[in-house]
């Protein structure tokens, strides 16, 4: 049986930890989840440019904002939606252009979704995306490390759950997610 859903779900963590795979196994699990990948929406918005150029054309700033009209436009269904989020969903830019919680992002998530947080180590994050050319880079003067310290109490203040991931199966890691959403959702 594939129950019906009150709300959206919505994973959220660094790079590399697994949101796309996990949200994949979740969207198998019930056909009533409709799978939206940010980044997909992002490039669609984009004429589908890739997000290292749309970043080099709009720089982090524009594309935050186009992060942020895609969000909401995400977040606008009722229920039934499985996000997968971008890295930095929960990062918006100061006017110095520093890295700010971004109250917007997670707000239009929080309307209608239930959040996840795939917290994984730093280290193994970094293991994953170290030679990733589709991944633009985070910063001239920062280290991946450095950011991800910064992160990760943003992610963990949008969180509902905040699942360790570390040594844990996706396909387990699924079963965890789906147990919790179905008893958020009354099922």
């Amino acid at each position: 049986p594939h129950p019906s859903l009150k709300y959206n779900l919505a994973l959220i963590g660094g790079r590399g930890c697994g949101k796309s795979s996990v949200g994949k196994r979740l969207a198998r699990t019930n056909r009533n989840f409709m799978l939206f990948s940010l980044d997909a929406l992002i490039r669609y918005e984009s004429e589908a440019a890739s997000i290292p150029e749309i970043v080099e054309s709009r720089g982090w700033t524009g594309f935050r904002e186009l992060e942020f009209q895609v969000v909401e436009k995400v977040s606008a269904f009722p229920s039934g939606a499985l996000i997968d989020c971008g890295g930095g969903v929960v990062v918006d830019l100061d006017q110095e252009g520093n890295e700010v919680f971004s109250e917007r992002k997670v707000e239009a998530l929080k309307r209608h979704s239930l959040i996840v947080y795939l917290q994984r180590d730093p280290e193994y994050l970094l293991s994953r995306i170290q030679d990733d050319t589709n991944r633009p880079s985070l910063s001239e003067t920062e280290s991946f490390l450095e950011i991800m310290d910064r992160r990760s109490p943003w992610y963990e203040e949008a969180a509902d759950l905040i699942l360790d991931c570390n040594d844990q199966d996706k396909s387990v890691l699924a079963e965890e997610i789906l147990a919790w959403f179905y008893e958020r959702n009354g099922i």
